[in-house]
């Protein structure tokens, strides 16, 4: 068998062809950006694993034919591999994830959904299991750092088939493919739809569990009453409450209250001790007792791109990277940065694409308004292009104009490009100021927030 993957740079499709792989399939693929050196952190670990990579003008069919074409969502008909590929079967990625799965015969399927916050529990989950001795194989859409080893890219890990856990989209509604043993659904929020076809999407999924479910207060508020008869078990929604509860912390810290005692987690933010939470009750569901369960979440190496710290300025300002693109993960770095700032927050954001801007825009500024204190500082670059629109509104100058005119003040500037936002941000960012880069898909917005910076983390 032999499969072609349309667009392998992107963080599923290359996850997904290093699973393909595993399983004895020759695969290729292709990639509009793969000169990009941003791109290369991934490329370059799907060739080590001996998968050819070709520009994305139709010329892989110079090799023999391939049996299926693999695609996502995001790939336009008109692409030109399409073209060159006619008569050539299709498997959109989530197809041919489930055929992965069905025949990587896998004791126990752990699917991770959510509006917010799956990439990260994905990757905590699996490590959290791999502390406790296990040897779990997963699938995510993010680069786990502990999974980052040889010729991985770190969006996928094999191992002995016991537990495969692993990221299941609701953008395109592909999760409703899957049937997984076990489900965590973490929360419902404005990002692809809204509420209500995000509680029918939701609901529908959890008809297609087996075994038992993970979810959060929230949800299980908006689906109750689908698929009654599953074992479930609810983990707390907000900081506080009673029993096992997330804590938040003077000094940015994060820890969760269990078993009458606290427990200090590796990374700061309210979201994720949530995050921590929701990990403790699947491994509870999972049988592990609560006194090892509580260890394994002391250690946790984070995902690429998840508030990770780059250094410092030449003035002091601490520089960090996050991957927040709508408005709850954005609300979610902001309260980490304030967390760990002394001073204000430039919050700089690069919208993921002119659709999601749009439909985010007044919920954007609802959050905003609640969280950016009056020293902060929100910088919006233009979206991020990758093809597949045909409307080029709204740009982020409107919305920043209209944001503007809503709350009023200074806190809100738009920049045109990224020179003049390095200008700014080194003239007014100083000593115990936080520079927060978010955005999605680019990953050079990884690269630029390293360039600000004159001591860097290793």
């Amino acid at each position: 068998m032999r499969w072609h993957f349309i667009g392998i740079g992107g963080i599923g499709m290359s996850g997904l062809a290093q699973m393909a792989v595993r399983q004895g399939i020759e695969v290729t693929g292709s990639d509009r950006d793969s000169t990009r050196p941003e791109n290369r952190r991934i490329l370059d670990k799907l060739e080590a694993q001996g998968i050819r990579i070709y520009p994305q003008d139709g010329s892989f069919m110079r090799d023999p034919a391939p049996d299926k074409l693999i695609f996502s969502t995001a790939v336009e008909e008109s692409n030109p591999d399409f073209a060159a590929g006619q008569g050539i079967g299709r498997l959109h990625r989530a197809e041919a994830l489930d055929l992965l799965i069905r025949n990587g015969g896998f004791e126990n399927v752990i699917a991770v959904t959510g509006s917010c916050g799956k990439s990260t529990v994905t990757a905590y989950l699996a490590e959290a299991l791999a502390n406790l001795g296990e040897d779990p194989d997963c699938l995510n859409g993010a680069l786990c750092n502990r999974f980052r080893t040889g010729s991985f890219a770190g969006n996928y890990r094999p191992g002995n088939g016991k537990y495969f856990i692993f990221e299941a989209d609701e953008s395109d509604k592909s999760l409703l493919r899957y049937t997984p043993d076990y489900a965590l659904v973490l929360n419902i929020g404005t990002d692809h739809y809204d509420k209500e076809e995000l509680r029918r999407v939701f609901g529908t999924f959890l008809q297609r569990v087996r075994k038992g479910a993970v979810l959060s207060s929230e949800v299980a508020e908006l689906i109750s009453g689908c698929h009654p008869e599953l074992p479930k078990k609810v983990f707390a929604s907000s900081v506080g409450g009673h029993g096992d509860c997330a804590v938040s912390r003077s000094d940015g810290k994060s820890a969760v209250f269990s078993d009458g005692r606290f427990l200090e987690l590796p990374q700061p933010g309210d979201h994720m001790a949530l995050n921590a939470l929701a990990v403790l009750a699947m491994l509870e569901i999972l049988g592990v007792e609560r006194a090892e369960a509580l260890e394994s979440l002391k250690v946790f190496q984070g995902v690429w791109r998840r508030f990770d710290a780059h250094g410092v300025t030449r003035a002091g300002a601490a520089v960090y990277d996050d991957y927040a693109h709508n408005p709850e993960k954005i609300t979610s770095a902001l309260r980490a940065a304030q967390y760990v700032a002394k001073g204000n927050v430039y919050a700089v954001f690069q919208p993921h694409g002119f659709g999601p801007l749009g439909f985010m825009r007044e919920e954007l500024l609802n959050v905003l308004q609640k969280n950016l204190r009056n020293g902060d500082r929100f910088l919006m670059l233009e979206p991020y292009y990758a093809g597949g629109t045909t409307s080029f509104k709204p740009t982020s100058l409107e919305v920043i104009s209209g944001c503007r005119e809503s709350a009023g003040g200074e806190r809100f500037i738009h920049m045109p490009d990224r020179k003049i936002l390095a200008e700014y941000l080194l003239a007014n960012a100083h000593s115990g100021d936080v520079i927060l880069i978010m955005g999605a898909r680019d990953n050079s917005l990884s690269d630029f927030a390293a360039s600000l910076t004159t001591e860097k983390n290793t």
